[in-house]
């Protein structure tokens, strides 16, 4: 139902939101949602132009969310990338129909109907705290919590680096 300009879109907000207003930069973004760097270029271009993200220029430069994530919401980000076109009126251009949807047409839009209300209360923020088993886009543990403190890995007191003798 999304493409994947848009999957590929969210996941670098949900990446960007997760750093807490610390600079991220496209480097770090391609590499944990991995999206190909010269898509993600593109791709983040038009996150800034659509106001969500602002891009930071020098030594701690990378991108950071123009709002609150807790205000952010999945469909505000499918919007800027690509917005949903709800079907207010035959696509087919059958006369007859008038102003009103075929039953195939009005199940098709309130689908949509369903999916853009689900979106409209999916705050980023909301992404990131639901209480899971797994974290967005993590593999061990949050990058940043909302609450601005670091959130450790169970493993992050235990050392990784075992000798292992050789035979």
């Amino acid at each position: 139902m999304i493409s994947q300009t848009v999957e590929y879109a969210l996941r670098a907000i949900v990446t960007i939101a997760q750093h807490e207003g610390r600079p991220c930069t496209a480097r770090k973004i391609s590499e944990i949602t991995q999206v190909p760097a010269a898509y993600l270029s593109k791709l983040m271009q038009g996150l800034v132009r659509g106001g969500l993200v602002r891009s930071q220029r020098g030594l701690h430069g990378g991108f950071v969310l123009t709002g609150d994530p807790r205000k952010l919401t999945i469909w505000d980000v499918v919007n800027v990338v690509e917005p949903v076109k709800r079907i207010t009126e035959c696509p087919l251009g059958i006369h007859a129909h008038g102003g009103t949807l075929c039953p195939l047409h009005r199940r098709l839009d309130n689908a949509m109907e369903t999916i853009e209300t689900m979106f409209r209360e999916t705050t980023v923020a909301g992404l990131l705290s639901e209480t899971s088993s797994v974290t967005p886009l993590c593999e061990d543990r949050k990058v940043f919590d909302l609450d601005t403190a670091l959130v450790a890995s169970p493993a992050a007191g235990k050392s990784s680096n075992k000798s292992k003798k050789k035979s």
